[in-house]
């Protein structure tokens, strides 16, 4: 393993189409056109915002929007410019969500100008102001174009625009669904995080649409205002999505429930401490077990364990493509833990909130760290990852844990601020911003680490009584001897 050999190495492991469209002629376009979106994301990186939350979230699929966006008006004026050079007689404008031709034409039925046989129009074909739509456009142009050229144009049903005018059939929820990963990555970087997000949703509309319901205004909300609490505002959320996705036309007239958090005991130190070692009571203890790799996995997840008390990590910064070697390499003198750009706030360094727990769980013990690379290697898909996350929890309650995976982490917050730490650099430790690190540690603060935090205060303030009396007390000293050495120097004079 490379990581075990730290010394011998790096201990670092460290566009669309060239053209909208094609030279010449109209089946060559027809053809190129289909890759116009293929590497909309290649460089794009959206900024890291550090934070997890719902509205760190949502400026991330901002840039992303932006992003695609750009890149669709770009593409848009590079096929304008194509055609003009091919000597189509026909563009193509955006007018909101839908794209046109314009071309010049011979008057429709029913429109008289004056001294006029031809006229310009601009023609709706029900084309989406997308980069999908971008590609029918386009084609169409050069179909329009052909019989401009030929002079065989003709009015008829689709450039008059009967069909696009004429009521869609309503689709089932099950019929999009067959469609949503295409439409959903048309304007989205695919990445781990994103493929992870849309797991989520496509779960949550299983679950609790029916494949054969009508995707309406009416029958959306009447399922999600069937449910209450969280399970509402997920609903919500998710079919806000859907909905945006499809185009669908419509706004939800639902609100989102306010919810107050569960109580929940965060465990602290000692808690944390003698927790660890109910990992290695349940191996002695345990019966023969059919399962082939339990009888050292445990190891791992103790391992994890110990890096969720330490760092205040999420559980899937563990998973997603670990740098082993640069934890285990000589250079890492800070004991730091390097969390992948893939994750849900992107690259960052982590710090160790209780340095001497790195030693008290072996943290650099080979062997958990050989079990995770093996599990690692075998990951293939996002689903995998989610099953490792869940596999924590399930071994949190088999080896009698009193608490959740995720408590750890928010125990880091809570120490954090009774170690006086700054607010900024415990949510940038955290992956977090400072307002969200803040909500953190107040909603689960408690009694006691108010009593503590309480009682260090008045220690510190009588401590600096203390010595500001000692000071006092010194200085007095200090004039006392003085006048001592002037009554000495003047019986000498004498």
């Amino acid at each position: 393993m490379n990581w075990q050999n730290q010394n011998q190495g790096n201990c670092n492991r460290h566009n669309f189409i060239s053209q909208t469209y094609p030279p010449s002629t109209y089946e060559d376009a027809n053809a190129d056109s289909r890759d116009l979106f293929a590497d909309m994301f290649a460089d794009f990186e959206p900024h890291n915002t550090t934070d997890g939350s719902y509205r760190g979230t949502m400026a991330k699929i901002k840039a992303t929007e932006l992003q695609y966006q750009a890149v669709f008006e770009q593409k848009l004026v590079e096929a304008n410019s194509n055609l003009k050079r091919d000597r189509v007689r026909v563009s193509i404008k955006q007018t909101g969500n839908s794209l046109q031709l314009r071309a010049t034409l011979p008057l429709k039925p029913g429109d008289s100008s004056v001294d006029k046989e031809k006229k310009q129009y601009d023609l709706s074909l029900g084309i989406p102001a997308n980069l999908e739509g971008l590609k029918t456009a386009i084609e169409e142009s050069y179909e329009l174009g052909k019989l401009i050229a030929r002079h065989t144009f003709e009015w008829n049903e689709k450039y008059l625009g009967i069909k696009s005018r004429e009521k869609q059939e309503i689709k089932t929820i099950g019929e999009l669904l067959d469609t949503f990963d295409e439409k959903y990555y048309q304007t989205r970087h695919k990445t781990i995080t994103s493929q992870n997000t849309f797991a989520n949703y496509i779960s949550v509309i299983k679950r609790n649409f029916p494949a054969t319901t009508l995707v309406t205004k009416n029958h959306f909300e009447e399922i999600i205002n069937s449910f209450q609490g969280n399970k509402k505002n997920e609903l919500i959320a998710v079919s806000s999505v859907f909905i945006k996705t499809f185009q669908l036309g419509f706004i939800l007239d639902v609100t989102r429930d306010h919810v107050t958090p569960a109580h929940r005991e965060i465990p602290d130190n000692d808690k944390i401490v003698s927790s660890f070692d109910l990992f290695e009571k349940f191996a002695l203890n345990r019966k023969n077990t059919n399962i082939t790799d339990e009888i050292d996995s445990w190891e791992m997840w103790r391992w994890v364990y110990g890096m969720l008390a330490t760092f205040g990590l999420r559980p899937r910064e563990l998973f997603v493509e670990p740098d082993i070697n640069w934890w285990m390499c000589f250079q890492n003198i800070d004991h730091t833990w390097k969390v992948n750009k893939n994750t849900k706030t992107g690259y960052r360094e982590v710090i160790p909130f209780v340095p001497e727990w790195i030693e008290l769980f072996d943290l650099h013990n080979p062997k958990p760290l050989k079990i995770l690379e093996k599990k690692v290697t075998k990951i293939a898909s996002v689903q995998n990852i989610n099953w490792m996350r869940r596999d924590i929890s399930r071994w949190f309650k088999k080896v009698g844990i009193e608490f959740q995976p995720y408590d750890l982490r928010h125990a880091c917050a809570i120490r954090a601020h009774l170690q006086g730490i700054p607010i900024k650099a415990a949510a940038d430790n955290l992956g977090h911003t400072v307002d969200e690190h803040t909500k953190t540690y107040q909603r689960w603060f408690g009694i006691e680490n108010r009593k503590k935090a309480f009682g260090e205060v008045i220690s510190q303030k009588s401590l600096i009584e203390l010595q500001k009396n000692e000071i006092l007390a010194l200085r007095m000293e200090n004039e006392r001897l003085k006048l001592e050495v002037e009554k000495l120097k003047f019986l000498e004079n004498v």
